[in-house]
C-alpha cells in the first residue's frame, strides 16, 4: 500500500477518489465511460462493414457481364479509343469538375482564409458575425439556393458566358460552411495573436509573418478545408443540373441510363481519388518544416 492509499479513509478511498489516486500514482485518470477492447473491436467491425459493403458491391457489379459471369471488358471499354466518342460527355464533365475544384479552392484560399486571419488578429469581436455568415448556407436547402441563383446566373451568363467554370461562384457558397469549420478549429488551437505580436516585435513585416508563421501553423486546417471543398465540388449535382451545366455528376447520371457499368467504374475512381487526396493531405499535414541553423 502506497502513502497515498494509506492517507485515505475508507470513505475517501471509494470511486470518487480513484482519479486522484491514479493521477498521484502516475497513471492517467479515467473520466466517463470507456469501451473495453472487445467492444471497441465490435464497433470498428460494424463501422467498417457499413463503409466497405457498398464499395464491395460496386466493385462486384463493375465486373459483371451481360451474359452472366464476370469480365474485365467494362474497364477495357473505358480506355478503348474506338469507344471514346461514347464517353465524350463524361470526360467533358470530369474536366469541368476538375476546373471547378481549382476555382472553388482558389475562392476559399483567396477570400475566406485572409478574412478569417484578419478577424482573428484585428477584429475578434466580429468572429461571431463571420461564423454566422459562413455557416448560414448550410441551413438553407440547396434547391432553395438554386432558385435564388437562377436570376443571378441569367445575368452572369450574358457577361461571362455559360461555361461550367462559372459554377465555382455558386459552389463556393455551398462549400463555405464546410471549409470554414476546419480553419476555425485550427485557429482556435493556435495562439495566432501571440505568435504574430512576437514576430512583429522582432521586426518582421506582415507578409513574412503571414507566410512563415501564420500559414504554416494553419497548414492542417487549410489542407482539410481544401479536401472538403474538392469533395463537395465532385459530389455536387443539384446546382449543375438546375443551371444546365455539364459536370462529373450530371454526366454520370446521363451515362448511367446507357451504360451503368461505366458509371459505377467512374464512381469507384472518384472514391479512390478522394482516398488518395486524404492520404496526401494527412501526409502533408504531418510534415514539420525543418529549422534552419
Amino acid at each position: 500500500m502506497t502513502a497515498v492509499d494509506a492517507s485515505l479513509t475508507p470513505l475517501q478511498a471509494g470511486p470518487a477518489a480513484e482519479p486522484f489516486v491514479a493521477a498521484r500514482a502516475g497513471r492517467s485518470p479515467r473520466y466517463g465511460a470507456k469501451p473495453s477492447m472487445p467492444t471497441s473491436v465490435v464497433i470498428l467491425i460494424i463501422i467498417g462493414a457499413l463503409f466497405l459493403l457498398p464499395i464491395a458491391a460496386m466493385v462486384i457489379f463493375s465486373f459483371r457481364s451481360n451474359q452472366g459471369g464476370y469480365t474485365v471488358g467494362h474497364y477495357i471499354d473505358v480506355f478503348n479509343p474506338a469507344l471514346e466518342y461514347t464517353y465524350d460527355g463524361l470526360f467533358v464533365g470530369i474536366q469541368n469538375s476538375l476546373a471547378l475544384c481549382v476555382i472553388t479552392v482558389a475562392i476559399i484560399l483567396v477570400l475566406l482564409l485572409p478574412v478569417m486571419i484578419l478577424v482573428e488578429l484585428r477584429y475578434p469581436k466580429l468572429r461571431r458575425v463571420l461564423e454566422f455568415v459562413c455557416l448560414l448556407p448550410i441551413t438553407v436547402p440547396t434547391v432553395v439556393l438554386v432558385v435564388g441563383f437562377i436570376p443571378v446566373y441569367s445575368v452572369l451568363s450574358q457577361l461571362l458566358g455559360s461555361d461550367a467554370w462559372t459554377l465555382g461562384f455558386a459552389i463556393g457558397v455551398i462549400a463555405l460552411p464546410y471549409a470554414y469549420r476546419p480553419i476555425a478549429v485550427n485557429l482556435a488551437g493556435v495562439d495566432v495573436v501571440t505568435l504574430t505580436e512576437a514576430a512583429r516585435s522582432l521586426g518582421a513585416g506582415w507578409l513574412p509573418v503571414l507566410w512563415r508563421i501564420v500559414i504554416p501553423n494553419l497548414r492542417r486546417g487549410i489542407l482539410a478545408a481544401c479536401f472538403i471543398t474538392i469533395a463537395v465540388v465532385l459530389g455536387e449535382y443539384t446546382i449543375a443540373s438546375f443551371l444546365g451545366r455539364t459536370t462529373f455528376q450530371t454526366a454520370l447520371v446521363l451515362i448511367q441510363h446507357t451504360d451503368p457499368y461505366v458509371a459505377v467504374i467512374f464512381s469507384l475512381l472518384a472514391l479512390i481519388l478522394a482516398f488518395v487526396l486524404l492520404l496526401i493531405i494527412g501526409r502533408l499535414g504531418s510534415i514539420r518544416p525543418r529549422s534552419k541553423d
